[in-house]
């Protein structure tokens, strides 16, 4: 079992959705992040928050056995995001406002213990940090994992694509995907941007599930059917969160291990939606995790053609169809 290290942002997140509304919740894609691996295998995290940042939310993180000594506490307020979610697309939401405070001059700088970090997962913050601190790594870490935005792929290509080339996990929706690659068809961008680097690309298609594409292979994992989503904030960095704690607390990076992990990762995003903030994910056991994890796997789940097995074709002629 070995220690995840995440960067990325802690946030104060004010949320609109079809199921109600939430202000200063707590949020960030590092806080959701590290809540997820946690389940799995040891997390420590880098980011800053500001001088409101709430005890109880430490507690929280700790309580959690997620290591916050990388959590810098600064002059000033934390980051802030608001947004509202859409009614007909619960994927879909428009950002109201942004205020960086802290999060503007974020400039991460790891303990010796964190450069010896073996996994790594370089949440979405701008492309130049992430190069910066992968670099600070002493030792090239056996994983190291990279998520990004339409923000990033746009206002900085060039960065983004310099990182792009050490990561070995690109985690992207499909909408990045087409605008990184400048490609309309999803296994064609796949194939050029792990033409860059990365050995796997994770592509997130919201209630649609994941694709992942890792070395030769294509697969899919489905998004667990839910009756009710809340908030689909943290949904993104939830998966990720399972998928690389599978990974780290396992060491199987085979194709299979990649597999199960993507199982892994929709699992922990489906239950992140279900609440606002981190209160699903907060009271969640690993009873209820494996059982979620039984039940994808049984939605999936079919016999495959034996050997000399055949389909049952209809015996009569076939004539082809001419236009």
């Amino acid at each position: 079992m070995s220690e995840i290290l995440v960067v990325g942002s802690v946030a104060y997140d004010s949320v609109v959705t079809p199921a109600g509304s939430r202000e200063e919740a707590l949020g960030g894609s590092a806080t959701f992040f590290a809540v997820s691996a946690s389940f799995f295998t040891p997390v420590s995290v880098v980011a800053v928050v500001g001088e409101d940042f709430r005890g109880e939310h430490l507690e929280m993180l700790a309580g959690r056995g997620v290591d916050i000594s990388g959590l810098k506490r600064q002059e000033g307020k934390t980051f802030r995001w608001s947004g509202v979610y859409g009614t007909e697309d619960a994927n879909a939401r428009r950002t109201l406002d942004t205020q960086l405070n802290v999060f503007a001059d974020f400039a991460p700088e790891l303990s010796p213990a964190q450069r010896r970090a073996r996994y790594l997962f370089l949440a979405n913050i701008d492309p130049d940090l992430q190069f910066d601190v992968l670099h600070q790594i002493e030792d090239r870490p056996r994983l190291v994992a990279l998520d990004t935005m339409n923000f990033w792929i746009q206002g900085k290509n060039s960065s983004l694509r310099r990182v792009v080339t050490e990561t070995d996990i690109l985690f992207i929706d499909e909408g990045e995907l087409r605008d990184l690659a400048s490609e309309v068809n999803l296994v064609k961008g796949a194939r050029q941007v792990m033409a860059m680097g990365p050995k796997a690309v994770v592509v997130k298609q919201g209630d649609h599930g994941v694709l992942l594409f890792h070395g030769e292979s294509t697969f899919r994992a489905p998004a667990f059917p839910l009756e009710n989503v809340t908030d689909p904030t943290g949904a993104g960095d939830s998966f990720a969160g399972g998928f690389l704690g599978y990974l780290a607390a396992t060491g199987d990076l085979t194709p299979g291990g990649f597999r199960r992990a993507a199982v892994l990762g929709s699992v922990m995003g489906s239950f992140a939606v279900e609440s606002f903030s981190l209160d699903r994910m907060g009271a969640l056991t690993l009873a209820d995790v494996e059982a979620r994890f039984r039940s994808l796997s049984d939605l999936s789940s079919f016999s495959p053609l034996g050997d000399g097995e055949n389909l049952p074709w209809r015996d009569s002629p076939r004539k082809p169809y001419t236009t």
